[in-house]
C-alpha cells in the first residue's frame, strides 16, 4: 500500500494557520491514489487559487492525498487524515486548522473534526450520511456548500447533517450553490470563492473566540 503524501502552498514565512484540503473519492476502492486522480487534481486546483488569499491571512494551504481512492468503510482514511494533522503540527506547532473537504473529502474530516488542532470544517459538495458524526464539531464551526443539481452526493442528506450539528457546533451555515452540479468544474469561481471565504471565515471566528 502506498503512503498517503502532502503538497503545501506556503507563503513565505511561518503559517498562523493552515487550511487543509481533503479531496473526493469512491465508496469503495483500493486503487492508489496518484497525480492523475480526477478527485485529487481538482482539489489542486482549487489549492492553488485559494492560495494567494489564505496568504494573505498568514495561513499556509496544504492538500493531502490518501493512500487508496476509496472510503472502504472510512478507517483507513481517517488514519490519513490523521496522520496529514499530526504532520501539520510537527511543521507549525498548534496552529488553527480548518479542513475544507470535498466530497468524501468532506466525510472524512467530520470524522476528525474532534482533532485538537481543527477549529472548523467547510464540506464542499459533501457525502454525509446519517452514521456520521456531529459530536465532533463540538466547540468547532461548519459550513456546507452543495448545489441543487448533484447527482452524486445529496443535497437533502447535507441538509439534514446541517441540522443535526445546529446546538453542537458553535456556528453552523448551509450554502445553496444553485444550480450546480457535484464535480466543481462548472461555476469554478463560484466554488472557489465560497471555499476561500469560508475557510478564512472560521478562522476568524476562532481568532474572534480566543481574543474575547
Amino acid at each position: 500500500m502506498s503512503e498517503p503524501t502532502l503538497t503545501t502552498y506556503a507563503a513565505g514565512g511561518p503559517a498562523e494557520a493552515v487550511v487543509l484540503m481533503l479531496h473526493g473519492g469512491k465508496p469503495r476502492s483500493r486503487q492508489p491514489v496518484d497525480r492523475r486522480s480526477a478527485s485529487w487534481r481538482r482539489s489542486e486546483w482549487m489549492a492553488r487559487s485559494i492560495a494567494a488569499k489564505a496568504h494573505a491571512a498568514e495561513a499556509h494551504v496544504w492538500l493531502l492525498r490518501y493512500r487508496e481512492r476509496g472510503w472502504n468503510g472510512g478507517r483507513d482514511r481517517i488514519e490519513d487524515a490523521r496522520w496529514s494533522l499530526d504532520a501539520v503540527r510537527t511543521a507549525h506547532g498548534d496552529v488553527p486548522v480548518v479542513l475544507l473537504g470535498h466530497s468524501m473529502g468532506a466525510r472524512v474530516a467530520v470524522h476528525v473534526a474532534d482533532d485538537p488542532s481543527v477549529v472548523g470544517v467547510v464540506g464542499l459538495a459533501p457525502w454525509w450520511a446519517a452514521e456520521d458524526p456531529v459530536s465532533t464539531l463540538s466547540g468547532r464551526a461548519l459550513v456546507a456548500a452543495h448545489g441543487r443539481r448533484d447527482r452524486i452526493t445529496s443535497f437533502a442528506e447535507t441538509t439534514r447533517y446541517v441540522e443535526r450539528a445546529k446546538g453542537i457546533a458553535t456556528a453552523v451555515e448551509l450554502v445553496d450553490m444553485g444550480a450546480l452540479g457535484h464535480y466543481m468544474l462548472t461555476g469554478v469561481e463560484a466554488w472557489n470563492t465560497v471555499a476561500s471565504t469560508s475557510a478564512l471565515q472560521l478562522l476568524r471566528l476562532h481568532q474572534d473566540a480566543r481574543d474575547s
